[in-house]
């Protein structure tokens, strides 16, 4: 049985503090990339990191999820900036799907994450996870002209996930490589039983060390010609003077620009887009849960809408929970929510007080994380599990990775779904009815047995079925089990039924209801 979220800040404090620092680092380059790929201003990513974190983060009910700017949302915006004019106009419509997302919590339509097949659930955790794998190389080599949080199959930089793999070898960086392995290496001992006995590999975590260790590394290769890493290598945070300067970075809506039509038609899209990847990766967080808590997705539908009103409001772009800050997030051993609020406070914190040392952090350093989370995600085990479950489970699965690694994430996921529904239909067709005893003694005889739910999708074969059945013979039609009937089976039998005389068919019903009027029995 599922548990909701139900947890005591303070007696979770050092896990989740711990995980926040990981999910941080993480996020930070991922903000600042969303935010170049949708054409928007640098700070309308690390705004929406810091609401996603600290807002989104207290009002939500989900246990590991964590919210901040999407890359799925990234073409949204940047079409729709073109198309608006203006950044601050698109705030306005970032407004208006905020207010949406309340609307629709409220109107409980978060009952539709539970729609979502676990094939296609775990097809966007693995496909999410070989991206993330395929995205992060480049950057490991010290090859960064594609921004991170770009995981569009086509980049910015004219190049594929694919193509970029060969591209990238024209523009290795050895001080970025030794950087990637030693980092690599530290997060791979740092998992095993000898480095799980020492203290000290419990107080501080590997991505820390690895981060750390990378930027005294990339000091170090400063001095050193071959190995050095110039500056579009590192993190980049436009660099602010205090608070004071923070807040005038701002940027404030366009209240004209509700009078604008055009400016709700890009409100409902966002709210749409950006209500379903965040149920949908709300589904798959709660799937990597090892306490099996789940997310209440009303709840967080309106936690989302307040996040995106106030980002509407002060400049940032719309927010979504995103499942890399959220699988960090719980392979960082986070125990509670509060660990996406204690990233955002260190967002804030760090961008306004110390963004010159946060600008010294390899970019090389982060990809050796994400490696390895995309790695975890992917992990092989976990195709071993979907193809056990059979073919309807796994040719989902499959869809929705190949999907992801060559469209985008919602597409993939579209993918996903409309392959699963293809499998339900096709075994819809294939048990539409069962036949008993299809030879009589003398006269040839077809006893049908409808399943319990007969719906429009089993109409093809019962009505070829029923018209095959030859002259002079006796046909049984055995509704014993059936509770629901669509309209339109109703018809074709009754038809049949009416027509049957002509044929010199005899038929018998076996409890067969009047599903059109009433729940009587007939016969």
């Amino acid at each position: 049985m599922t548990k909701t979220t139900n947890f005591n800040p303070l007696t979770t404090f050092k896990e989740d503090f711990s995980a926040s620092i990981i999910v941080f680092l993480v996020a930070l380059p991922l903000c600042l990339g969303i935010a170049l790929a949708s054409g928007a201003p640098l700070y309308a990513g690390l705004i929406s990191g810091i609401v996603g974190g600290v807002i989104v983060g207290a009002l939500s009910g989900s246990a590991l999820g964590v919210s901040g700017p999407a890359a799925g949302l990234a073409v949204i915006i940047l079409t729709a900036i073109n198309e608006l004019g203006s950044f601050e106009i698109f705030l306005a419509a970032v407004i208006i799907g905020g207010v949406l997302q309340i609307v629709m919590g409220l109107l409980r339509a978060g009952a539709i994450a539970y729609f979502f097949p676990s094939g296609v659930v775990h097809g966007m955790l693995a496909g999410i996870g070989i991206l993330i794998f395929f995205k992060q190389i480049p950057h490991a080599v010290g090859y960064d002209a594609d921004p991170e949080g770009d995981f569009a199959f086509n980049q910015m930089d004219g190049h594929n996930t694919f193509s970029e793999l060969v591209y990238m070898f024209e523009f290795i960086n050895y001080g970025a490589v030794i950087i990637s392995i030693i980092s690599v290496s530290i997060l791979v001992l740092w998992e095993t039983k000898f480095f799980n006995k020492l203290k000290f590999t419990k107080l501080v975590k590997g991505p820390l060390v690895s981060v750390f260790l990378g930027i005294a590394l990339c000091e170090i290769f400063s001095n050193i010609p071959s190995l050095a890493i110039s500056a579009e290598h590192l993190v980049r945070i436009p660099v602010s003077d205090g608070f004071g300067s923070f807040f005038a970075n701002f940027t404030y809506p366009d209240f004209n620009a509700f009078m604008d039509s055009r400016v709700y038609y890009t409100g409902i899209v966002i709210a749409i887009v950006a209500s379903i990847e965040t149920l949908l990766c709300a589904e798959a967080s709660d799937k990597l849960d090892t306490e099996k808590r789940a997310t209440p997705p009303n709840r967080e539908l309106m936690a989302q809408g307040v996040g995106n009103i106030v980002c509407g409001f002060i400049g940032g772009l719309p927010v979504t929970q995103v499942i890399i800050r959220s699988s960090v997030n719980q392979q960082s051993g986070a125990k509670s929510k509060m660990s996406a609020v204690y990233h955002g406070i260190l967002l804030l914190i760090c961008v306004v007080l110390i963004p010159v040392l946060l600008n010294k952090i390899p970019l090389a350093a982060l990809a050796a994380i994400l490696l390895v989370v995309g790695f975890k995600l992917a992990r092989p085990s976990l195709f071993k599990k979907m193809y056990a479950q059979g073919y309807e489970q796994f040719i989902p699965f499959l869809a929705t990775i190949i999907g992801i690694l060559f469209t985008n994430l919602l597409v993939g996921i579209g993918i996903g779904l409309v392959v699963a529904l293809i499998i339900v239909m096709i075994n819809n067709y294939k048990n539409s009815y069962s036949i008993i005893n299809t030879e009589g003694s003398n006269d040839q005889l077809l006893h049908l047995v409808l399943p319990e739910d007969v719906s429009f999708l089993n109409k093809a074969p019962i009505k070829n079925a029923l018209f095959s059945a030859k002259e002079n013979s006796k046909v049984i039609i055995d509704a014993t089990n059936t509770t629901t009937m669509h309209h339109d089976i109703y018809e074709i039998i009754t038809d049949f039924i009416d027509n049957a005389s002509d044929k010199n068919i005899l038929v018998e019903k076996i409890n067969f209801r009047d599903f059109k009027e009433k729940k009587e029995i007939i016969q």
